[in-house]
């Protein structure tokens, strides 16, 4: 084949440049042969299998019916080559934030449990104690994106689908409504701030729980399989502290040993965080090998302070009839204390895990994670 040009380098004259592919002929298959005989593609199943696992053809094409359960294996991993991913970067001020936010959702929610049961000044005070905690976040945020822009900018778009949006507008108009209910009492517009108050609380549930979703929807493997526990996990934190910094912030302010509320507020406390201790185990079980990053290193040494803050905390509650009302605020203290441990364990977990490249191939493959045998996988790390 050749082809006319109707100019030259020089403009002046035409020329004929030869267009004859150096191998076959236009629009003919390329060839193609195995480098072994017999040899096959790795991770390739043919009739379509691949479609069982790929998220390409799972539900929005129809090339192909879905394979019933069972037809063939899945192969193993014989060689993984890291590193499959980066670990996150959050820094110090992200759990921290976590912490404040979860404490801030449940100090709301005993507002309005206040204001439903007729103690309004005790509503008053957790109103208090939910500003003094979501007013860090926001600066939190700031110093962890770097610039103060970047947290303006994820203001720009409203996406409900993304937890990370959602979280950003939740807690901008959380922020709103609990200022103006503050405000409100202190002007005595007992009204004004009750229902402001529960619109801070009904923020204050998306506040509360949108950071465990949030981790769940990534990639790292701890997370990512913890997605049915991580939401009521943070929930149950949030309960807890708000609860315990409610009822510090009552004594306090002078309510008496015994009053109804601050017995409550005990309770709520203990029920929570012992609830919190059970969904973790039972999250530890399911994990199978991916619990060891639990269990091990930073993380482990974050969740073991945790846990033996947790049940510290609920034997001073057993004991508190004999030591007096200064072991159940020793109570209260450690509930606090667990809290902002394991909200340091979560994060320092999702870091070493995204550093596991074998957890990450096999979530990538859709792998079960427990009572899966590991000892006929061979990996090899670069």
């Amino acid at each position: 084949m050749r082809l006319r040009l109707p100019w030259s380098a020089g403009g002046t004259r035409a020329e004929e440049r030869d267009t004859t592919p150096a191998l076959g002929t236009p629009g003919e298959p390329g060839t193609w042969r195995r480098a072994r005989p017999d040899g096959k593609v790795g991770f390739h199943r043919a009739d379509w299998q691949d479609e069982r696992w790929s998220f390409l053809y799972k539900d929005d094409t129809a090339y192909a019916p879905a394979p019933a359960d069972g037809a063939g294996p899945v192969p193993e991993l014989d060689l993984v080559q890291g590193p499959m991913m980066k670990p996150p970067v959050w820094t110090w001020e992200i759990p921290a934030y976590f912490w404040l936010g979860g404490m801030t959702s449940g100090a709301s929610f005993v507002a309005m449990a206040c204001d439903i049961a007729g103690d309004h000044r005790a509503a008053r005070v957790a109103r208090a104690v939910s500003l003094a905690a979501v007013a860090p976040c926001p600066l939190l945020l700031v110093m962890d994106l770097g610039r103060p822009l970047r947290f303006l900018n994820m203001l720009r778009i409203f996406k409900p689908r993304s937890p990370m949006s959602m979280g950003a507008w939740c807690l901008v108009g959380f922020s709103t409504t609990t200022a103006a209910s503050v405000a409100a009492d202190l002007v005595m517009a007992d009204r004004a701030a009750r229902a402001t108050g529960v619109l801070s609380a009904l923020l204050g549930g998306y506040l509360g729980s949108y950071t465990g979703v949030l981790l769940a929807s990534t990639a790292v493997p701890v997370w990512a399989r913890s997605h049915l526990f991580l939401g009521p996990i943070f929930v149950c934190t949030g309960a807890a502290t708000g609860a315990a910094a409610s009822r510090l912030a009552l004594v306090a302010a002078g309510w008496p040993t015994g009053h109804p509320t601050r017995e409550a507020l005990g309770r709520v406390e203990t029920g929570a965080m012992a609830t919190e201790l059970i969904l973790s185990q039972v999250n530890e079980l399911r994990l199978g090998r991916l619990a060891e990053g639990l269990e091990h290193g930073k993380p482990g040494r974050w969740f073991n302070a945790a846990k033996w803050l947790v049940r510290v905390g609920l034997t001073l509650r057993l004991v508190r009839a004999r030591g007096g009302p200064k072991v159940h605020h020793a109570a209260s203290l450690c509930y606090l204390g667990a809290g902002l441990c394991f909200r340091y364990g979560w994060v320092e977990a999702g870091r070493a895990s995204a550093r596991d490249d074998e957890a990450v191939a096999r979530m990538a493959r859709q792998r079960a994670t427990a009572g899966e045998p590991d000892a006929d996988v061979r990996l090899t790390h670069h």
